[in-house]
């Protein structure tokens, strides 16, 4: 008994020598699309780089598909606490910071590579907003989620001029979008992506704007024979983290989540360009695609200007500093 008694105080002697193990910080994050889709993977290449580089300190803990959050609830949930992160539409931020549908105005970034200028991490357009956006929910935006470009379906003839939208029906899903089909002249019908199929099938609508990638993925193809490539807006989301949370942090760990925030972003809007690209020559096979000419694009745009006055004097001052900071980055 005296040998296991001087044991036992062996033991726990060189254990109270030892360093106690770290806690880890868990970081949940509520998703609204499976892990297998590309904002879903995009979440868990940030989740490989920042478990690595930490050490296994910080672990990422994802919950796909709506499991904990609709859409809707995020912004709230996230700048509230109740979780540490999650991805939104950046269009569920409209009722805080209604400036953020910048990116639903038509033409208003003239190419690929004035979008990627205007909506980069720290460009004057994006720190208007990301500011505004954790000022008035708190959450603090991490990185934008590209997802891709808007485009137009027809089901009798394909839409290449403006005047072709006048006095049509037009699915739409926001509302600097309504206003756009307003400009054309149409009648803008909000509905959520899920219905569109039913919708076009049953001529509910004359016309549908959408994302690109979202014709194959959700076959619209089938109901809707003609797309025209108009690209007029883009589509965004946003991996924000509740800002209390994000503070707690030590400065390392906090540097460590930029860092891979801003890696992270990169690679998914080069990689969403080139998923978009594919599935719109996959699409050529499929139905009649229209690729707008220079000249057509700028009666596109001249038919749509006044909706960014619209923007300006809706919106206020916020809405005005973002478009000015946008056409300044642009040099225009």
């Amino acid at each position: 008994m005296k040998i296991r008694l001087v044991g036992l105080l062996c033991i726990c002697l060189i254990l109270s020598g030892l360093p106690a193990a770290e806690a880890k910080t868990i970081i949940r994050v509520t998703l609204q699309l499976p892990e297998s889709h590309s904002l879903g993977r995009n979440w868990n290449r940030f989740k490989e780089i920042i478990e690595r580089e930490s050490g296994g300190e910080l672990e990422l803990q994802l919950f796909p598909s709506a499991q904990l959050y609709k859409d809707n609830q995020v912004p709230e949930a996230v700048g509230s606490g109740a979780i540490e992160a999650g991805s939104a539409f950046l269009g569920r931020f409209t009722g805080s910071v209604p400036a953020v549908d910048v990116v639903a105005l038509p033409f208003f970034f003239k190419d690929e590579a004035a979008l990627r200028l205007s909506v980069s991490s720290g460009s004057p357009m994006r720190q208007l907003l990301d500011t505004a956006i954790l000022e008035e929910t708190g959450a603090r935006v991490l990185w934008w989620q590209a997802f891709g470009r808007n485009v137009f379906l027809s089901k009798n003839e394909p839409l290449s001029l403006p005047e072709d939208v006048r006095g049509k029906k037009v699915r739409s899903y926001g509302k600097v979008q309504s206003w756009t089909v307003e400009a054309l002249g149409g009648a803008p019908t909000i509905m959520s992506g899920s219905q569109q199929f039913l919708a076009y099938q049953q001529g509910a609508v004359d016309i549908g704007m959408t994302g690109a990638s979202a014709v194959e993925s959700r076959k619209l193809y089938e109901v809707m024979p003609n797309m025209t490539l108009t690209f007029d807006s883009v589509i965004e989301f946003v991996a924000v983290m509740n800002n209390d949370f994000f503070e707690s942090l030590s400065p390392e760990n906090q540097q460590l989540l930029l860092d891979a925030a801003s890696t992270v972003e990169e690679e998914l809007r080069d990689a969403i360009y080139a998923q978009e690209a594919q599935a719109v020559e996959a699409l050529r096979a499929k139905m009649t695609v229209v690729d707008l000419t220079a000249e057509e694009r700028d009666r596109w745009r001249a038919a749509t200007s006044s909706v960014i006055d619209r923007f300006m004097a809706e919106i206020g001052p916020t809405g005005e500093a973002v478009v000015r900071a946008g056409l300044e980055e642009e040099g225009r």
